[in-house]
């Protein structure tokens, strides 16, 4: 099965504007994220999706500059950007990966893509909202679906932030739940919820405001020059110096159901 990362990126944030191509430790945290996601053993390819916006001019041209493989599309419709990208670069397994998460891990992309195919469902995450539960850091989300149902999902999905957030369609809880075996609830597609055996997930390792960037930025300067350290390197970081925790403590993570107003004016 050919298992392709897409990462969805654009300039346009609401927080954070440029955010994607902002430095971190000398480099566009776009780059950061593609060449951590490369890392994973079990992805076939990586490709950049950003828009057709005029504001994306940007990352079409780092795209260019390094070599990586992009495709450009719906600047709101995110679910339709996700479906053109793997419709034309042939993915039969998609994983899902965003530029604000400079700190993916790829033991983590390939531990979540793993237990997607020995399960044989038609979703896998890392985290999803309640009923589920986070115990991954967040920054190192990782979703994976297959073509088929991404494609449904596409064809089906009518809801504001259906479209916007790409997956929730696939695990939205529905009047016909299934039972997947640890007792998760699942939608109408067989869902599987991967979790750590530790709960982190109260950890934002994610880059959506200015705060987010310094903490990154600091993490990153603990290890000059480097993109092969794991997540557990910056967990054992962040666990012998607390404050770093503190730099962006008061954020408050954006939930499933936040939509960009832009996209219905």
């Amino acid at each position: 099965m050919r298992i392709v990362a897409i990462i969805q990126s654009r300039m346009g944030s609401s927080r954070l504007p440029g955010k994607v191509l902002l430095d971190i430790a000398g480099q566009p945290m776009l780059a950061r994220v593609v060449e951590r996601t490369r890392q994973a053993r079990k992805v076939d390819e990586v490709v950049v999706a950003t828009t057709t916006d005029p504001s994306d001019d940007a990352v079409v041209a780092l795209c260019q500059r390094r070599g990586y493989p992009y495709y450009r599309g719906s600047l709101y419709d995110v679910l339709d950007r996700y479906y053109q990208t793997a419709k034309t670069f042939g993915a039969e397994v998609i994983v899902r990966i965003t530029a604000d998460c400079p700190l993916i891990d790829p033991g983590v992309i390939d531990r979540t893509v793993q237990e997607f195919l020995l399960a044989g469902v038609d979703f896998t995450a890392n985290r999803l909202p309640p009923p589920w539960r986070r115990t991954y850091p967040i920054g190192l989300d990782t979703e994976v679906c297959t073509f088929a149902a991404l494609e449904r999902a596409w064809r089906e999905a009518d809801l504001p932030h259906h479209r916007e957030h790409v997956m929730p369609y696939l695990y939205e809880p529905t009047t016909s739940n299934q039972q997947l075996p640890g007792g998760s609830l699942s939608s109408t597609f067989r869902v599987l919820v991967v979790n750590h055996d530790v709960d982190y997930g109260h950890l934002r390792w994610t880059v959506d405001t200015a705060e987010d960037l310094e903490l990154v930025c600091q993490i990153y300067a603990h290890f000059p020059g480097r993109d092969d350290f794991t997540w557990l390197d910056v967990l054992e970081l962040v666990q012998h110096h607390p404050e770093l925790g503190q730099i962006n403590a008061d954020v408050q993570h954006k939930t499933l159901r936040d939509v960009d107003e832009r996209g219905a004016a």
